[in-house]
């Protein structure tokens, strides 16, 4: 009896301190290809913050480009028909700084019908473009994302000349 029970404490310090043969660790390369493939899934993740971020920024960005132009046409809607600030124009451009970023902002007005020589009918547009956002596609005039464009009419008070009050 005394023999089997020194085969029982020696089958168990062997499981403990040596590896028998059918057990084995990971290996250096098992290692690094599973480092390797971590740093993947690690920049992946990293690269759709830096995308979440830099679309939250410039949703931002349109939102303040938004209210700037909401601002201009509020302006434009407040004048007088025959102010000289609805006189047509090809395109007016100014820059506006709001919230610590600044605006070009770009007022056409054209006259959309004429009866005996006034104005009854004006388009006005409003183009607000980011100036200081640091992406080139944001500072394109063409680009859908860059600007904030607003079109509007406006009527005179007066009637036709085939109309009566």
């Amino acid at each position: 009896m005394r023999t089997e029970s020194n085969h029982i404490t020696n089958a168990s310090l062997k499981g403990a301190g040596e590896k028998g043969a059918n057990e084995s660790g990971f290996s250096i390369l098992e290692t690094t290809i599973s480092l390797v493939l971590m740093a993947i899934v690690g920049l992946g993740t990293a690269s759709a913050f830096y995308y979440s971020f830099r679309n939250t920024d410039t949703a931002g960005n349109r939102e303040l480009c938004l209210a700037v132009a909401q601002q201009k046409m509020e302006q434009l809607r407040t004048v007088d028909m025959s102010d000289a600030s609805l006189a047509a124009t090809a395109g007016t451009s100014a820059t506006v700084t709001s919230a610590g970023r600044q605006y070009t902002v770009l007022t056409t007005i054209v006259d959309s019908n004429v009866v005996n020589g006034s104005s009854t009918i004006k388009t006005i547009t409003v183009r607000v473009t980011p100036s200081s956002d640091r992406s080139s596609w944001a500072t394109s005039l063409t680009s859908i994302f860059g600007s904030v464009t607003l079109v509007a009419q406006r009527t005179a008070l007066t009637v036709g000349p085939n109309r009566a009050l």
